[in-house]
């Protein structure tokens, strides 16, 4: 089974990510990414494979993974054909190793946690009264923001750094000989968006990019990143709106113009879809 990488959008005014996954069942297959990614199954029964390990989860059920650790969690039956009386339903978190700078992990005070991301380089299943208290503080975490989520994170990355209680999931000859197939498709795509995102991207053009044709593009583009392409653009012009707004030196109309929208209207309804907020009342929140 070829593991699939994902590269996901990242949200500009946030250094990591919190997310609730619910739905029918989990709908991610066999992948890998470059972040770390710490799971909480609330609800749903299953297996879960990380790396070349196969174990089976339920409710409480709690993993941390190292970067480029390839996993997946497939839901029993019972939810997949959706006869389950409940929704499957997970907490995730994602961070980059330098999501609060280059040189934190550096620091003295990070030394003991720093140890426990290398060994995470397997991926571990939490146990006991470890597992239970870092269970609360994640239930807690989708309804936070700002500084009580990162207050909250550093909390378990203490928690973590002081225990035992866990056990090794992926082999150590899994992981020294995976080697990361994905083409350098994501880093072409990737950079051309990045630099080109104030501009009109047309299908036919990034397509081109990635040496593909348009419905070949689009397949890949939904599989590898889970999103479309325009989901995917539109959340990084508005990533940029949000900095630009930040700002303070630029009305609204022209923070649309200089983030790739042609019109405003537009530009209001992906904000919202995306901030849950209009581009004014973000700016006021902005308001000391």
């Amino acid at each position: 089974m070829k593991a699939v990488e994902y590269r996901l959008p990242k949200d500009f005014d946030k250094s990591f990510t919190v997310f609730q996954e619910t739905g029918k069942s989990f709908p991610c297959p066999w992948h890998y990414h470059p972040e770390y990614e710490l799971v909480l199954i609330t609800r749903s029964t299953g297996r879960r494979m990380v790396g070349d390990h196969i174990g089976y989860f339920g409710e409480e059920d709690l993993v941390f993974m190292g970067s480029m650790l390839p996993h997946v969690w497939v839901n029993d039956s019972l939810y997949t054909s959706g006869q389950a009386d409940h929704l499957a339903d997970a907490i995730v978190i994602h961070f980059a190793e330098n999501f609060l700078g280059d040189g934190f992990l550096s620091i003295p005070e990070m030394q003991e946690f720093r140890k426990f991301l290398q060994l995470s380089e397997r991926g571990m299943a939490i146990k006991g009264k470890t597992r239970k208290k870092i269970n609360v503080l994640l239930k807690q975490m989708p309804q936070m923001n700002g500084i009580q989520r990162l207050s909250t994170l550093l909390s378990i990355f203490d928690i973590m750094s002081s225990t035992t209680e866990y056990d090794f999931l992926a082999s150590p000859k899994f992981v020294q000989n995976f080697q990361y197939d994905a083409s350098d498709r994501f880093r072409k795509v990737t950079e051309y968006i990045m630099k080109n995102f104030d501009q009109d991207i047309s299908l036919p053009e990034i397509a081109s990019v990635a040496s593909m044709g348009v419905t070949a593009f689009c397949s890949f583009f939904k599989e590898q990143y889970r999103v479309t392409f325009v989901e995917y653009l539109n959340a990084v012009r508005i990533g940029h709106a949000c900095k630009l707004l930040s700002e303070h030196d630029r009305n609204v109309v022209e923070v649309a113009y200089e983030c790739g929208f042609n019109n405003l209207a537009n530009f209001n309804r992906q904000f919202k879809k995306v901030k849950n907020m209009t581009p004014t009342s973000y700016r006021k929140t902005l308001v000391v």
